[in-house]
């Protein structure tokens, strides 16, 4: 099993010096929890976050599971900020109601050039996916 080298408030920290601009319009994702070969990612979802007829948009999912495909893997290679996605996959399987999102990655492979993961998102305190994401990040060498 793959072990973390960075924590939470790592990487919180991490991001917040090299990615400051996922917090444009104010703090809206937190990095929740970090596990062997995973992590959980927080979307507070905002007016901003919302389409039409009240839902949390395709977009900010999109954007929720590409940052904690990128969160899982630096937790697993420490802080390298040049990781880049390569592919991102995801299907919409139901309509999220306003709140917060829950999104956990997972590491399927975790190479020397590439990273797969996957992500499954859902409501806070909902078991069923609003959306599942798979994600290929090219990995600069270490």
């Amino acid at each position: 099993m793959l072990t973390p080298v960075m924590t939470t408030q790592d990487l919180s920290q991490f991001l917040d010096e090299v990615f400051p601009q996922i917090h444009t319009g104010g703090r809206a994702y937190f990095v929740e929890s970090v596990a062997p070969g995973e992590v959980v990612v927080r979307l507070k979802a905002t007016d901003m976050h919302l389409r039409p007829g009240g839902t949390v948009s395709g977009p900010s999912m999109m954007a929720l599971a590409d940052l904690a495909a990128y969160v899982v893997i630096l937790a697993h290679i420490g802080p390298v900020a040049l990781a880049v996605t390569t592919s991102l996959n995801i299907n919409f399987l139901r309509k999220p109601e306003p709140g917060d999102l829950l999104c956990t990655c997972r590491l399927l492979k975790l190479g020397k050039r590439l990273a797969v993961v996957e992500c499954g998102i859902a409501g806070e305190g909902e078991e069923d996916y609003v959306a599942h994401a798979t994600a290929t990040y090219s990995v600069p060498p270490r």
